[in-house]
């Protein structure tokens, strides 16, 4: 019963909980699940991957992040169908004038799934629990979402955004801050933030990780005890099959679910997940591939598309290939790929190039900013003129896996491969289970040239920025780079800009420096995704950052 991990990202599909099968009975049985008495039919979803830790604190990866959507709930929450926040767990908030304390109002009469009271002090406890992380866990390895939005820990060198806590009754909270934050309050949307049981991470040990060999181990709260306030609770989760089991939770504060439960099925293979949608086998699944949509149409099922909310990259590390510390050779790539036709070939309607690392609808974004049209001569010319006419690299791609930026990554890789080929760089295929290898190895630093994306979480350039480069230690290297420590400083003054008018300023010369004069890695295109629903399914909200709360899906002719 352990959690092992040597990258950011690497929770996902690495758990080995005590095998909990709870049956095998399909959906097609009176056309949704279980069913029988009115509410008591199970929604069966076809994952694209395993969950991993049920602890939303150190869950990193969306396929985890959508089963605790469904169990735990937040401060805030976003409103349905936007990356927007609205009253989730605190039906209202205000900030002081120097924008450092927010008063929060909480909803009245919430209980945890063991009965423990939802309060002020509950949401003190568990605030001060992330504060407090063991030494262990104070990197973004194991608590991710934390060092990119508030930084250090207790007693760090590294600043902390969060100040601390008070409580004004059991109604009333104030979080303090050490400055302002463009992502505050916003940010309390994000699933990270959710509220756990105080009794449940005293009981089960929440905070107790320890490094294990190259990996860590984490405590039974997460792997089997996981204790929220949402409108379903944890069943079981059998680690042979990737299949979770959640109950409707009949004491909900909110609208009781309509079902009975929910059942996530991991079914790694797009074409398998829709096989078994149409066998009846599962009422929905996610990330159908694009090529797909029309005929899933066209056999009455419901497409429900996202709006773009994602940015698709080639990663460049300058660690591990040394010639990529020249300036030239990275823009001789960006040149090199053509981005155009993956968007018109691989990608879904909606979809378009990128010259940054935020979608255009995001806060910042620099209209201005052309980035490298596909020009193979150009990329030949900055090449030699390096001298590197022959670059060697490793391309790394995923399988096992579809993202919503990715649907297909093979298909990608060999497409990038290809452009790369024909200007002269001699590449090596490099193929690695996603939670297999693909982004521990990445989080480590062992992959060169890979293929990957960002999917925002809320409507802030710091959440799309912040994340990929708010530290010079991250996977692109940029540390080598010689302007690693620059961009940072410069993300963090945007962040901490009072002024939305100067905020968007800064982030718009960020965006255009990082384009024109320091092209850390390549941004290629941003994309729709999709959700498929059976006919019978009503009542679901697609959202723009996925993992959708399925507690309002109701059964129907």
């Amino acid at each position: 019963m352990r959690f092992r991990q040597t990258g950011v990202a690497a929770l996902a599909g690495m758990m080995l909980l005590a095998s909990c099968s709870w049956g095998s009975g399909g959906a097609k049985d009176d056309g949704a699940g279980t069913g029988g008495a009115k509410g008591s039919k199970t929604l069966v979803f076809g994952a694209a991957g395993a969950p991993s830790l049920f602890d939303p604190f150190y869950t990193s990866d969306g396929e985890t992040a959508r089963v605790n959507n469904q169990m735990y709930e937040g401060l805030l929450s976003l409103v349905p169908g936007t990356a927007d926040p609205g009253p989730g767990l605190a039906v209202k908030w205000e900030q002081s004038k120097d924008g450092k304390r927010w008063t929060f109002t909480l909803r009245e009469g919430v209980s945890f799934h063991d009965g423990t009271k939802f309060d002020a002090a509950a949401v003190c406890a568990n605030f001060e629990r992330w504060y407090h992380q063991p030494e262990v866990a104070r990197t973004s390895a194991v608590s991710h979402t934390w060092v990119n939005d508030f930084g250090g820990f207790k007693g760090d060198t590294t600043p902390s955004l969060y100040s601390g806590c008070e409580t004004g009754g059991d109604l009333t909270v104030v979080l303090r801050l050490n400055a302002p934050s463009s992502k505050f309050p916003m940010i309390l949307a994000h699933g990270t933030y959710a509220m756990s049981s105080p009794a449940a991470m005293e009981k089960y040990d929440a905070n107790d990780v320890k490094a294990s060999g190259e990996g860590f181990t984490f405590p039974a709260y997460g792997r089997l005890h996981p204790t929220g306030t949402g409108p379903f609770k944890f069943v079981s989760y059998d680690d042979s099959t990737g299949t979770v089991k959640l109950a409707r939770n009949d004491g909900y504060w909110g609208d009781k679910p309509k079902i009975g439960g929910i059942e996530f099925r991991t079914i790694p293979d797009e074409t398998a997940r829709r096989q078994e949608l149409e066998a009846g086998a599962i009422h929905a699944y996610d990330l159908p591939a694009p090529r797909d949509w029309k005929s899933l149409r066209d056999n009455g099922f419901q497409v429900v598309a996202r709006p773009p909310f994602n940015v698709m990259y080639l990663g460049l590390n300058a660690k591990t290939v040394p010639a990529l510390k020249d300036l030239r050779v990275r823009q001789a790539i960006a040149w090199a790929v053509n981005k155009k036709q993956i968007v018109e070939t691989l990608l879904p309607e909606g979809s378009e190039t990128v010259s940054q690392f935020v979608p255009r609808s995001v806060e910042g974004y620099n209209k201005d900013v052309e980035g490298y049209p596909y020009n193979p001569g150009k990329a030949r010319e900055l090449l030699a003129e390096a001298g590197h006419p022959k670059l060697k690299i490793q391309l790394w791609y995923p399988t096992e896996v579809t993202r919503p930026y990715m649907p297909e990554p093979k298909r990608f890789f060999d497409l990038i491969k290809a452009d790369l080929e024909a200007v002269g760089i001699q590449v090596e295929p490099v193929a690695k289970p996603w939670a297999g290898g693909y982004l521990s190895g990445r989080e480590a630093g062992e992959a060169p040239v890979y293929l990957l994306g960002t999917t925002g979480h809320y409507n802030s350039a710091q959440n799309f920025l912040g994340i990929l480069f708010g530290a010079v230690d991250n996977a692109f290297a940029t540390g080598l780079l010689g302007f690693g420590q620059q961009l940072v400083d410069d993300l963090d003054a945007a962040d901490r800009e009072a002024d939305p008018k100067k905020r968007t300023a800064k982030y718009l010369e960020l965006n255009r420096r990082m384009s024109e004069d320091w092209l850390p890695s390549i941004p290629i295109a941003s994309s729709p995704s999709a959700l498929v629903l059976s006919s019978r399914v009503h009542g679901v909200v697609a959202s723009p950052v996925g993992g959708e709360p399925l507690a309002t899906a109701t059964f129907g002719e």
